[in-house]
């Protein structure tokens, strides 16, 4: 079995608060938080938080579909956001991981054009990600289990889109 990242509930707490304490030390006061889906969802409301930022925004993108397993492209999923939301904004993308950097990329792109500013954070940033992201709490080569998707749904949902 390939060597595991283990980040327990207790741990994530820790993440999470140091993760914040860098971005606010760097100076970076967003006026929106924007959560990428699904596993970007807990980090980035722990940061909205911390950060004393009442804007949390969210998009879906599918890119893994399980352990290892992952499209050829990262997808944006419904309902897409209004870029108009994101005109002028200072803007903090977070996600869980920055594994091949490809979603923290599409995401990024996407507001590009309408933000002021745009810096991302992820708990774990791999050596290989495409983009460096501006805040990461910790470096690792590993694969992740994250508590929040560590263990198999309550229910499988077969025949439906995951969105």
């Amino acid at each position: 079995m390939a060597e595991r990242e283990i980040l327990t509930w207790d741990l994530y707490g820790t993440a999470s608060r140091e993760l914040a304490q860098a971005v606010a030390d760097s100076g970076y006061a967003p006026t929106i938080v924007l959560g990428i889906a699904r596993g970007g969802l807990i980090p980035a409301g722990s940061l909205a938080y911390a950060l004393d930022c009442k804007n949390l925004f969210t998009m879906s993108v599918e890119f893994y579909t399980g352990v290892d397993t992952r499209l050829d492209v990262p997808v944006m999923l419904p309902p897409f956001l209004d870029r108009a939301d994101l005109t002028g904004a200072d803007v903090l993308i977070v996600d869980d991981v920055a594994d091949t950097g490809k979603t923290l990329e599409l995401v990024h792109d996407f507001c590009a054009d309408h933000v002021r500013t745009a810096r991302t954070a992820v708990i774990y940033e791999k050596p290989q990600s495409t983009i460096k992201p501006d805040f990461a709490w910790r470096t690792t080569d590993a694969w992740i289990n994250f508590p929040w998707s560590t263990m198999p749904p309550v229910v499988r949902r077969t025949g439906v889109l995951d969105a």
